[in-house]
Parts: structure tokens; C-alpha cells; sequence
């Protein structure tokens, strides 16, 4: 079979043909078209990842686009016209989400999972595995919506007691006419970056991913499989290195850009030998030959700009949805006089993190004087905030998380630890990973060394009054998400 892979900037489509002759996987139920005059059979993958509730077209900057003359990116009527004008030319296909629909606009704020729903069941997906995101509401809200989907959800590495989610996610999907398994598998740190329920478990992806392939190989004649995996690239490619019996993998979760392009963080595809010596190919198109081996591929993204168009009843539906938080949304509250650009704050001190702990901080100690200093972490800030007047709508967008403000009490030990956890990526107290930097306000000053070794990378620790005394207790203002271990352990 033969893949041919074409990317939508974070959404992606591949086509793909099997080498059919004495293949013990193509059988009687596959209809001849499928196959061509080179005894190949073709199908086709488009998938996509990382939405973040972004029904409608958006600004590079990940904000709204409300002057499509500025330039406008995405959006689900874009995605749509893209499916109805290159589908027909690539009648055997599936179209799979890699995760991560929920958080990041007022569509979600607003409604939560139901239009995400609406629209993805309208754009008609073929499977879908989760991102942590989707569990950022709890098991309760993610069931709901998965009840109002109509395609299957898979995630191999995830166990629940909830009735919904256990009756729902299934660890891969077979798609009959096509002899192909997909498996999906979900980032093993959710618990630590999301709000899943206790009950609801995240095993080790590398073990699940194999278990289930062992599985697949066991119990039927399917050799050629795939998997969506919203772990990340880098985690994608150890993946892939690790396992046998997998041949592609779609992924999502770091938003890495891959291709020929300026900006691009990795080759499109990226190719990795697993542990057999046999090729896997992350996020791009292939050929499959007999026993499932992958022949060739090729691939290339395509980026939906203003010059692609969008499928009008679609648009008219979301822009209808906008109705009851547009005028909300556009009070304005503010102004800046730069650029607060969300994109540094991925991996250091940013202006942005710098004016949002100062306003988490002045307005605690509107209410109290105790407070020390204020810190968040950087992975919450979502969306680059532009020059002049500040919205409503722009600053939920950058921040969109709903969580409450909190202080919380540490000694100055907890804190000492805290923070070495952060920049050694490994929390002090229970060594989970740490997998987000962290703003802070005015008030602490904080230097380390990412040369040392891990547990011993902070070296200074100083507040206005002088440096931490780690017998002394401190007061943290703080979001109540990163309250009780997520990634601060106060008492």
C-alpha cells in the first residue's frame, strides 16, 4: 500500500498504496478499485492535531481574525473546502484527529465540548485518540462529549472506572475495508498537566503500543499498522525506535513543525528504525509491500491561508455560534504599547509571563498584603497578546484555562525544591516530570545553572528582603491547577 502524506500547516493528509499481489491482507471484500495497474492498493490518511478550539480562522498569533486583510490562518471551514475539493481525487481515505480540540478559544469557554463536537462529527472523522486537553474538565465533561460523537475514540494507554470513558476509548480501531489497524495512544504526563479523574489511568506508551500490536498480530491477519499518538516528536521518535510491528506514526502534542521550510524543526517525514531494523515513518506518506513493509512515500505540507477557501455554510454556522460572546469578548481592558509575544514564553522569561504574575500578584495583594510573589506556568499562556488596545476575548484567549487565583503557604524549603523541579524537569517530590517552564512576577529573582546536574541546577533563590531562608514560610500567589503536586507542593 502507498501513502502519499500532504500537511495543513498543523493538519495533515497522506496517501498510501499496498503492493497487492499474493498479499495475505488484501482479500475478497476489497473492491477492485482499489487496487491499480501496478497491483498496488491505494487509500488515503488526513489527519490533523492540536486545534485548540479553533473553530474559526485566527491570527499567526494564534489569536481571532476578525480582519481577514491582516491575514488569517485555519479554521474548520477551510479544512472542510479542503476535504470536498481533494477527497474526490483521493476516494479511498480516512481522516483522523491526533488530539487536543479542547482549550485555547471562547468556543470552548463558552460551550465546552458541544460545538467542537458538532463540527467535528459534521466534518465527518474516520477516529480520533485524545489529547490531555480533552481532560482538562474532568472525566465527567470529556464523557459527555464523547457520547456526542459518531466516530471512534482510541487510546491504547488509557484504563478508566468512568462508565463513559470505559465504555468509549477503545485501544485501536480495524477499518475493515482496508485491512489496517490504528492504534492511538495519549501522553503519559496528563495526569500531571491535566485533571483527569483518579480513577482514570495513563500507562507507559512504548508497553501499550507493543501489548497492542501483540495483540492485532494475535487475533487477526493484519500486518500493516498505524497510530495516532498525541505524545510528541520526540517522544514519537523513541516510540518508534521501540517498538516492532508499527509502520507510521501521525502525531501531536508539540506542535513540531515538520517539512522543507523555513522554521521547520524536523525532516517531513522523519524516519526512525526500530528495534527489528525496519523503517518507521513519523508524520508522513509511505508504500506498503507484502508483510506490511513500507516501500516509498512522499509527502509535503499544505497551508490553509486566506487564499484557501472555506466552505460557507460551515463559516456562517461558527461565525453564528460567536453571537452570545462577541460583544463580551471585544470590551476592551486594557492597552500595551509592545508586543506581548506568547512564543518566548515557551522557553524563557517573557514579558507576557512577566504582566500577567504582576497582575496575578497586585490583585491578590488587593485583598491581602501577605503575598510574596506570584508564579504560573508558562505552558498556560496560549496566544501572543498585539500592540494597542487589550480585548477581553484577546486576554482569554492567551490565558483561556478558567482556573482560580490562589496563595498558598510553602516553607522556604518546598519553594527551594519547587523550583529545582522546574529547571531540572523532574519534580523533587515525587519525581514525575516537569514539563513546563514557569513566570514570575516582581518580588523573587531566580538564578540556576542548566549545567549542573539534575537536583542541583537552582543556585540562588532572592525576594526583596533578601535571599530564601528555606526555615522561613513564604506566601505564593498561584493558579489552583498547579496547587497539591501538579507543580507546586505547598503545605
Amino acid at each position: 500500500m502507498k501513502f502519499e502524506l500532504s500537511s495543513l500547516a498543523a493538519w495533515f493528509v497522506c496517501t498510501a498504496s499496498y503492493v497487492a499481489a499474493e498479499d495475505v491482507l488484501v482479500s475478497q471484500r476489497m473492491h477492485k478499485r482499489f487496487v491499480d495497474s501496478e497491483g498496488n492498493y491505494n487509500i488515503s490518511f488526513y489527519h490533523i492535531n492540536d486545534v485548540h478550539a479553533h473553530l474559526d480562522e485566527f491570527r499567526s498569533t494564534g489569536v481571532d481574525c476578525p480582519d481577514p486583510a491582516r491575514g488569517c490562518f485555519g479554521g474548520y471551514a477551510r479544512v472542510s473546502q479542503m476535504l470536498q475539493d481533494t477527497r474526490p481525487g483521493h476516494p479511498d481515505s480516512l481522516f483522523l484527529n491526533v488530539g487536543d480540540e479542547f482549550q485555547g478559544t471562547l468556543f470552548y469557554s463558552y460551550y465546552g465540548g458541544e460545538k467542537i463536537a458538532e463540527t467535528l462529527n459534521q466534518l465527518g472523522f474516520d477516529g480520533m485518540t485524545l489529547g490531555n486537553h480533552e481532560f482538562d474538565g474532568g472525566d465527567d465533561k470529556l464523557g459527555a462529549f464523547l457520547q456526542n460523537l459518531t466516530f471512534p475514540i482510541i487510546s491504547a494507554n488509557i484504563v478508566s472506572d468512568h462508565p463513559v470513558l470505559n465504555a468509549t476509548i477503545k485501544p485501536f480501531h480495524i477499518y475493515e475495508e482496508y485491512q489496517l489497524a490504528v492504534i492511538g495512544v495519549t501522553t503519559e504526563t496528563t495526569p500531571s498537566i491535566s485533571s483527569p479523574g483518579d480513577g482514570t489511568l495513563f500507562s507507559n506508551s512504548v508497553e501499550a503500543v507493543q501489548n497492542t500490536i501483540n495483540l492485532i498480530k494475535a487475533t487477526t491477519n493484519i500486518s500493516r499498522i498505524a497510530a495516532i499518538t498525541h505524545i510528541g516528536y520526540e517522544e514519537d521518535q523513541k516510540l518508534a525506535a521501540a517498538v516492532s510491528g508499527l509502520q507510521l506514526i501521525m502525531g501531536g502534542h508539540s506542535h513540531t513543525p515538520l517539512g522543507d521550510f523555513a522554521g521547520a524543526q524536523g525532516k517531513y517525514p522523519t524516519i526512525v528504525q526500530n528495534k527489528d531494523g525496519e523503517e518507521v515513518f513519523i508524520v508522513t506518506a509511505y508504500r506498503w509491500g507484502d508483510a506490511g513493509k513500507i516501500l516509498s512515500y512522499h509527502g509535503a505540507p499544505i497551508h490553509l491561508d486566506n487564499s484557501t477557501a472555506q466552505d460557507p455554510a460551515l463559516q456562517a454556522q461558527i461565525k453564528s455560534w460567536r453571537a452570545p460572546f462577541e460583544e463580551f469578548a471585544a470590551e476592551v481592558v486594557g492597552e500595551s504599547l509592545v508586543e506581548l509575544d506568547q512564543v518566548l514564553c515557551r522557553t524563557q522569561e517573557c514579558v507576557l509571563g512577566n504582566f500577567m504574575t504582576d497582575a496575578m500578584l497586585v490583585y491578590r495583594l488587593g485583598q491581602s498584603n501577605t503575598a510574596d510573589c506570584a508564579i504560573i506556568n508558562s505552558g498556560g499562556i496560549r496566544a501572543t497578546i498585539d500592540v494597542g488596545p487589550i480585548t477581553r476575548g484577546e486576554v482569554l484567549t492567551s490565558f483561556p484555562f478558567g482556573n482560580a487565583i490562589v496563595e498558598v503557604t510553602m516553607t522556604g524549603d518546598e519553594l527551594w525544591k519547587t523550583l529545582e523541579g522546574v529547571y531540572s524537569a523532574v519534580n523533587q517530590f515525587n519525581q514525575a516530570a516537569v514539563t513546563s517552564i514557569i513566570q514570575v512576577s516582581r518580588g523573587i529573582n531566580i538564578t540556576y545553572n542548566s549545567n549542573n546536574a539534575i537536583g542541583s541546577r537552582l543556585t540562588s533563590v532572592t525576594f526583596d528582603d533578601g535571599p530564601l531562608d528555606r526555615t522561613q514560610t513564604y506566601n505564593i500567589v498561584t493558579l489552583d491547577f498547579l496547587v497539591g503536586g501538579k507543580l507546586l507542593s505547598a503545605s
